[in-house]
């Protein structure tokens, strides 16, 4: 009887191991997405502090013609041990009406934690075609199935 008890409580631990496993199989997250202009020297900051980022971001904006690029820093994870065929997609829509939305995509893999920060960076030439950016949509893709998302406000 305990023999038995002490079987069914392994399969039980081992029915919940995987069920998780297979819920985190197909899992995917977006956690945060930072657009920052990038100067001639494609720098988005003067030194490494933050206050000190967003006030040169503040110049920037002041600035337009010192604006070389927006790069988007996207933090992003991928649960069940994903490395081949995910992929970031940028859409980005402009201030301009006649301006065309933008997709940048790259090929990513994760960090050794299922999580990374990657960037994909909209150039000049796109830059001032769209505008100023009003609105972005950041997703995350595992081949052809979205496994994430995040948007901006005005998406």
């Amino acid at each position: 009887m305990l023999s038995a008890m002490r079987c069914a409580s392994g399969l039980v631990a081992v029915l919940l191991f995987l069920s998780a496993a297979l819920a985190q199989a197909g899992s995917g997250k977006v956690l945060k997405v930072l657009p920052h202009f990038l100067d001639r020297a494609g720098k988005s900051t003067l030194s490494p502090s933050l206050f000190e980022r967003d006030a040169y971001q503040a110049h920037l904006r002041k600035h337009p013609e010192e604006i070389s690029a927006l790069r988007f820093d996207v933090n992003w994870s991928a649960g069940g041990g994903k490395s081949a065929g995910l992929k970031l997609r940028v859409e980005a829509r402009g201030g301009k009406a006649a301006a065309q939305p933008k997709t940048l995509e790259t090929t990513v893999k994760p960090g050794w934690t299922g999580s990374a920060w990657s960037a994909v960076t909209l150039d000049k030439d796109a830059y001032h075609q769209l505008g100023s950016v009003v609105a972005w949509r950041v997703t995350l893709w595992d081949g052809e199935t979205m496994l994430a998302e995040q948007k901006s406000f005005l998406w």
